[in-house]
């Protein structure tokens, strides 16, 4: 028997509930002005996931990467849940990232 599709599968579960969590987390401690980099980390995780010969690895990096990226999109819709009181809002400020007035001028994207 082959059980690592199954495992890949129970892995794959596991990283995307991660993913919710750091949103929540993320959101709250630094903003969602920090999107593009955090994309820009997915899509390097995908691209490095491309060329890794073991399948395991691979397709783990592969799905980090992809949640990363969803992540990133929803940076801004958790922020927004956060203002109309669906999860906790930080009042205090946050650290700005690098670049941030040509992150604001650009529109963060949604799925």
């Amino acid at each position: 028997m082959n059980f690592f599709g199954l495992a890949l599968g129970i892995a794959t579960l596991f990283i995307i509930g991660l993913g919710f969590i750091w949103v929540i987390r993320g959101e709250y401690h630094f903003g969602y002005l920090w999107w593009p980099y955090v994309m820009g980390l997915g899509f390097a995780l995908i691209v490095v996931s491309l060329f890794l010969t073991t399948a395991w690895l691979s397709a783990l990096l592969g799905v980090f990467g992809a949640s990363l990226v969803w992540g990133s999109t929803e940076l801004k819709e958790q922020a927004v849940r956060a203002e109309i009181g669906w999860y906790r809002f930080n009042s205090r400020p946050k650290p700005q990232p690098p670049l941030v007035e040509l992150i604001k001028r650009i529109k963060a994207p949604h799925l």
